[in-house]
């Protein structure tokens, strides 16, 4: 019997994306649905590792590698920065190459066999919801709740409108650093944005 790759169904793209802030995630789910979108996986809890060298080079070069947890599924996922970027947009892209892999865990002790560290861990529980021509995902996080619109730069504007989400609401960053921004405004010395570690860490502003 041939057993199963590691290693299947790779993926690269330019992955073209917003995030924003929500308030009420049970208001967000009656627009979506308004706006024509399906609700694709329901409330599912993720983790993620990210893995750099010692030396922090791929933070340098602004690279993440990343294995993802998400339910019952495994992926790894590299992403960088566009060879010519877009120049001035309020959109972030990201050339992303992913595939989805047998074992994580197994993964990882490879990584740290060849020199590779995590370096940064993060958590959220994540809701996909789909329409026609693009996607939205909904991360409930330790330090809040936001949506992502991901797809071409013309629909991500088209259904942010149809959401009540504003061009001035738009967010670009990466949740490490939504999360060093939460740590200095509220003082806390949480090393992860896992939920334990929040927790632990404090808020102390």
């Amino acid at each position: 019997m041939e057993s199963a790759s590691l290693y299947s169904q790779v993926m690269a793209s330019v992955e073209t994306e917003i995030k924003f802030s929500v308030v009420d995630v049970t208001a967000l789910a009656d627009r979506l649905r308004a706006a024509g979108f399906h609700l694709d996986t329901p409330r599912t809890f993720e983790s993620n590792v990210l893995y750099d060298t010692p030396d922090r080079q791929m933070r340098a070069r602004t690279e993440i590698l990343r294995i993802r947890e998400y339910g019952s599924k495994w992926t790894l996922t590299h992403k960088r920065l566009p060879d010519a970027g877009p120049g001035e947009d309020r959109h972030k892209h990201r050339v992303e190459t992913e595939t989805v892999i047998a074992d994580g865990s197994a993964l990882a002790e490879v990584f740290r066999s060849i020199g590779l560290v995590p370096a940064f861990r993060y958590e959220k529980w994540r809701s996909e919801w789909s329409d026609s021509e693009g996607h939205c995902v909904v991360d409930e996080t330790p330090i809040g709740t936001f949506a992502e619109l991901e797809g071409a730069p013309d629909w991500i504007d088209r259904s942010a409108a149809r959401l009540g989400v504003a061009h001035s609401d738009y967010m670009t960053l990466s949740y490490g650093r939504l999360f060093e921004q939460w740590r200095i405004e509220h003082g806390s010395d949480a090393e992860n944005l896992t939920f334990e570690a929040v927790e632990a860490g404090g808020a102390k502003k």
